[in-house]
């Protein structure tokens, strides 16, 4: 795709507007609109809270937002939520230990949009350690895979039995046995992404010696990741392998995304995929098909909307060519948004009806929290990154349009981006 040449203003004044997307869709307008005035909602003390009624403290919501957009928008609230999420003396990541090596994965995005030398190097010993103490102590030989819960299932919600006990009434996951010796699609994805990562920190930090060993790594857990969790006769991938080695032929949305996003499948295999992924009326769903004890109403984890998943699911679609799934999630999301929700990113949906529905857990229905911000980040990310075809490097900002998208909502401008201490303002002059 051409890159934008009409009008990249890198020398306004910042603060003048906050970041405004126009385009002929409104709802899509609307919507953009809508997601960044949540993140700053959300941003308090310079830390950004999950939204609504959540505080700060989960890792993997803090480095999602900061993945999606926030290390780009407001780098410097960012960078101090990033590290709130680790140790005192920032040498560990902290929270949940199945998921929390996403961290990593958004210190080097921030890292790359900012060009800090100084937060890579800190976050590279932090992803390291982590990377070290998870080898240690979550990775299972036999099968070559990580173990523990898939990347942000920490309700029972998102599991079958045996994995979920229906003798023990709690809601979270490790209250359940037989949940910390599975091994799943988007946790290992997620590893597999993060020893590359962390080739990629070693080299740029001068650490020569450890950058083959972390790329020998990360190939051979993509080959365990194929051979354990992916059928190429069948071209299906699967959720997750439990404690007795029963595979759990269910689809994981966030699964899929990864594995496409991160190079798991090839472009080929990850076209196939597309053709054979569930997607309901208003999106991609977490889980698909119901357990059986969902089947009158869904689960929290199981065949309900997540936004932030269909997000990084519409990205996956896209960067293997495929537009139709992206514009589903794309104006899907926008209509449960403003149009079928009253102007707000809730956490969870009904795939059915597009109303905002927290999903059941042990034995009653959850809430839905409003003012999202990975839902809302989400919706900027796939903006952003896939139809104005945003990237960063240590260098530059470029933006290389997908015309198809560009005409398919009808983009006029954006205006407010903020690029290292910058503003940039884009025209309409790659249509």
């Amino acid at each position: 795709m051409n890159k934008l040449n009409l009008l990249l203003l890198l020398m306004l004044p910042l603060n003048i507007q906050a970041q405004t997307l126009t385009c002929d869709n409104k709802t899509v307008e609307e919507a953009f609109n809508l997601a960044v005035k949540t993140l700053y909602k959300n941003t308090c003390d310079s830390l950004i809270l999950a939204g609504g009624t959540y505080g700060g403290e989960w890792v993997r919501d803090v480095s999602i937002n900061s993945w999606n957009a926030a290390a780009l928008l407001i780098p410097k609230e960012a960078a101090y939520s990033l590290w709130s999420v680790t140790t005192e003396d920032r040498t560990m990541i902290g929270h949940q230990y199945w998921d929390h090596i996403i961290w990593a994965l958004a210190a080097y995005d921030y890292y790359i949009i900012n060009n800090d030398r100084q937060f890579l190097r800190q976050a590279y010993i932090a992803s390291k350690n982590t990377m070290a103490a998870r080898e240690q102590d979550a990775f299972d030989s036999n099968y070559g895979l990580f173990t523990g819960p898939s990347v942000f299932n920490d309700g029972i919600a998102g599991y079958e039995e045996p994995i979920y006990n229906p003798q023990i009434k709690d809601s979270y996951v490790l209250a359940h046995p037989e949940s910390k010796n599975i091994m799943c699609l988007s946790t290992n994805c997620l590893y597999f992404q993060a020893y590359k990562t962390l080739a990629l920190m070693a080299k740029a930090c001068g650490d020569k010696c450890s950058v083959n060993g972390y790329e020998h790594k990360a190939k051979a857990l993509k080959t365990n990741i194929r051979r354990n969790l992916y059928d190429p006769q069948a071209n299906k991938l699967y959720y997750l392998i439990d404690g007795h080695g029963t595979l759990h032929k269910y689809q994981e949305g966030l699964g899929h995304a990864f594995a496409i996003l991160f190079g798991v499948v090839n472009k080929k295999e990850a076209r196939n995929l597309i053709k054979k992924v569930y997607i309901g009326k208003y999106g991609l769903p977490s889980i698909y098909p119901a357990f059986k004890r969902f089947k009158e109403h869904p689960g929290r984890h199981n065949q309900i909307l997540w936004p932030f998943v269909g997000a990084f699911w519409a990205d996956a679609c896209h960067s293997v060519g495929i537009n139709e799934p992206f514009l589903k999630e794309l104006f899907c999301q926008a209509d449960m948004a403003i149009n079928i929700n009253n102007h707000c990113f809730y956490e969870v949906y009904n795939e059915n009806t597009g109303k905002q529905n927290g999903g059941w857990q042990i034995d009653h229905q959850w809430e839905s929290v409003y003012d999202q911000t990975w839902s809302a980040t989400g919706y900027i990310r796939m903006i952003l990154q896939d139809v104005l075809g945003m990237r960063c490097t240590l260098k530059d900002i470029t933006f290389h349009p997908d015309k198809a998208l560009m005409k398919e909502i009808g983009f006029k401008s954006l205006n407010g981006l903020k690029f290292r201490g910058k503003e940039i303002n884009i025209g309409k002059s790659c249509m």
